[in-house]
C-alpha cells in the first residue's frame, strides 16, 4: 500500500528529470565524442609536425595560408554565436524580435562557411591541395572537418529558426541546435589558432 510519503516522492523524482532536458543531453554527448575527434586530429597535427623536415610543412611555391582573411571569417563565427546565446535569451523571454535576431546569427554562420570556402578555392587555384603538402592535407582534413560540422549546424539552427516562425519551436529542439552551434563556434579559434599559425 503506497504511503503519503511514496507519492510525495513521485512527483519530485519526474521534476528532477525535467531539470535537464534529453536532448541537451544527447548534444552534450555527441559533443564531448566530436571533442575528442578534433582532439586527436589536432594532435595527430602537432606531432607529426614537430617530428617532421621544415621543409615538409611549407605551401607550394612559399603560399602561406590566409591569417587575415580567416580572421575576419572568425569574427563572423563568434558574433554568430553571441547572436544565437541573445535569440535563446529572447526567446524565453517571448521577445518579438527573437526571430530576427536568431535569423542574423544563421546568416553569419552561413557566412563564415562561405567566406572559408571561398579561401579554399583560392588556395586550391594556388596549388595548395590534399597532396601538395603535409600542411595542406592537414589544413583540409581539420578545416573540412569543421566545415561539415558548420554546415550540420547551421542547418538545425535554420530549422529552430523555421519553427520559430512557425510558432512549433519546442525547448528541447533549440537547447540541441544551439548546444551544437556553440561547440562548432568555440573549437574554431582552438583550430584557428594551432593550424594557421
Amino acid at each position: 500500500m503506497a504511503t503519503l510519503d511514496d507519492t510525495a516522492r513521485v512527483p519530485r523524482a519526474a521534476a528532477r528529470r525535467e531539470v535537464i532536458p534529453s536532448s541537451l543531453v544527447g548534444m552534450a554527448i555527441f559533443v564531448g565524442t566530436e571533442v575528442m575527434f578534433f582532439a586527436g586530429l589536432i594532435s595527430a597535427f602537432t606531432i607529426s609536425k614537430a617530428g617532421a623536415p621544415r621543409d615538409a610543412w611549407n605551401l607550394p611555391s612559399g603560399q602561406m595560408l590566409p591569417l587575415a582573411a580567416t580572421a575576419v571569417n572568425t569574427i563572423a563565427l563568434l558574433l554568430s554565436g553571441v547572436l544565437v546565446w541573445v535569440a535563446s535569451r529572447q526567446i524565453r523571454a517571448r521577445s518579438a524580435s527573437a526571430s530576427q535576431t536568431l535569423l542574423a546569427g544563421v546568416l553569419l554562420g552561413a557566412l563564415f562557411v562561405v567566406l572559408q570556402g571561398r579561401e579554399w578555392l583560392g588556395l586550391i587555384s594556388r596549388g595548395v591541395t590534399l597532396w601538395s603538402s603535409s600542411l595542406g592535407a592537414f589544413f583540409y582534413v581539420i578545416v573540412g572537418a569543421h566545415a561539415v560540422h558548420a554546415v550540420c549546424a547551421i542547418a538545425a539552427l535554420a530549422v529552430a529558426w523555421w519553427r520559430l516562425r512557425a510558432g512549433t519551436l519546442t525547448s528541447g529542439f533549440l537547447i540541441g541546435a544551439r548546444t551544437f552551434w556553440y561547440f562548432v563556434v568555440l573549437i574554431w579559434p582552438v583550430i584557428y589558432g594551432r593550424v594557421y599559425f
